[in-house]
């Protein structure tokens, strides 16, 4: 984002001495809100990739374990939640950019409905899938954080008029009575044990706390196709002309994410658009018959912070540099809220989040039900030790 006389890189050599003249919108809203900018936090190139690295600042390393990955792309801005070095940060979630850094850095990671937090960025305004979201190491702090950022903007035309005042006020629900869909596959990923191993006893735990958990997978078909397409054509529009500008500054996946973009064709996008129709209406319906749907975050635990991404995920190889999380993708897709809340920790420590996902443009009642999770859980007062 944006910060006025702040040198602004997004990550990339192509902007490496780039100081904005103006505030983007939602840094505009912070100040006014009273928030105090103390710096930028890392990303990596042009948020490409859910693991935060890139040429020019090097890789950001989860406090849990320096070893690892902070995940991404807002990883620099989990990092630092985690870390204690700020209480509250921005973040930005086309495929999990908020909710995967959450997970693997046991923080708050918010996935807002479309249009709920007004964007003025350059591009496609009436893009659905490329959202704003907040991140804390509490529920509560990332509601309070949304009622400072939400709200409409006349230059952007997704933008909801509602009020965000309740948002501060979050009252956490008690968990008896409710009824949430429990997905341990999202629909068929291969999921790495140590994950599904750190999440089983989760479930036990909120249906000891009066809570009736249904085992429901959603039907996820061609949630795939939906974000593979829409996020090339989103590249190609957004960064085409930087790589064919600069193809020796951008790293080879960018690169490879315009060629993907260049090479749809009208056919592709109207079928990616009445697939995300059908996907928007199918799992909205199926979710609306619950509290929330709640599923893995996360494929894969913090991984080593050398790799560029995970190869194989349970053993099945990964078809493009991002599709180790599809877990996030493809909730992305469906364009339903989504939060993910410190849950567990696997064997050797590392965190793991369990992802709740509401009904479209409901996200205080999916805010207050993962405050009574988290409440009930206790994972989120696991602090790194630094």
């Amino acid at each position: 984002m944006d910060t006025a006389g702040i040198r602004t890189t997004y990550g990339s050599w192509v902007h490496a001495d780039h100081v904005p003249e103006h505030d983007a919108l939602i840094v505009t809203r912070l100040r006014a809100a009273g928030a105090v900018v103390i710096g930028k936090t890392n990303t990596p190139e042009f948020g490409a990739g859910s693991h935060t690295f890139n040429e020019v600042f090097g890789p950001t390393r989860n406090p849990y374990d320096l070893g690892r990955s902070a995940g991404g792309s807002s990883g620099g801005a989990a990092a630092a939640l985690a870390a204690g070095m700020v209480p509250i940060a921005d973040g930005s979630d086309l495929g999990g950019s908020v909710r995967n850094p959450a997970s693997f850095c046991n923080v708050v990671g918010l996935r807002p409905s479309p249009g709920r937090v007004a964007s003025t960025r350059p591009g496609d305004a009436w893009d659905p899938m490329s959202l704003l979201g907040p991140l804390a190491r509490s529920v509560d702090d990332v509601a309070l954080l949304l009622a400072a950022i939400a709200g409409p903007d006349p230059r952007a035309p997704l933008s909801l008029e509602a009020d965000p005042a309740p948002f501060a006020r979050l009252a956490p629900r008690p968990l008896a009575g409710a009824r949430i869909a429990w997905s341990d596959t999202v629909d068929g990923l291969p999921i790495d044990p140590a994950v599904s191993a750190a999440l089983a006893p989760v479930r036990e735990r909120l249906e000891a706390a009066g809570a009736e958990v249904v085992p429901a997978e959603p039907d996820l078909s061609g949630a795939d196709q939906v974000f593979e397409t829409f996020r090339a054509f989103e590249f190609f529009s957004a960064h085409g002309a930087e790589v064919r500008a600069h193809p020796e500054l951008t790293k080879p996946e960018v690169r490879q994410d315009v060629e993907w973009g260049a090479a749809l064709t009208a056919e592709a996008l109207a079928d990616a658009g009445r697939l995300r129709t059908e996907l928007f209406r199918r799992v909205g319906a199926m979710v609306a018959s619950y509290d929330a749907l709640a599923l893995p975050t996360v494929q894969v635990p913090p991984f080593p912070v050398e790799w560029r991404y995970p190869q194989t995920v349970a053993g099945v190889e990964m078809d493009r540099y991002y599709t180790w999380m599809r877990s996030c993708t493809r909730i992305s897709a469906t364009n339903l809220p989504a939060i993910s809340v410190p849950a567990a920790f696997t064997g050797d420590g590392l965190p793991v989040g369990l992802q709740l996902v509401g009904t479209h443009n409901r996200e205080l009642r999916l805010l207050a039900l993962a405050a009574g999770i988290e409440r009930e859980l206790g994972a989120s007062e696991r602090r790194p030790q630094l």
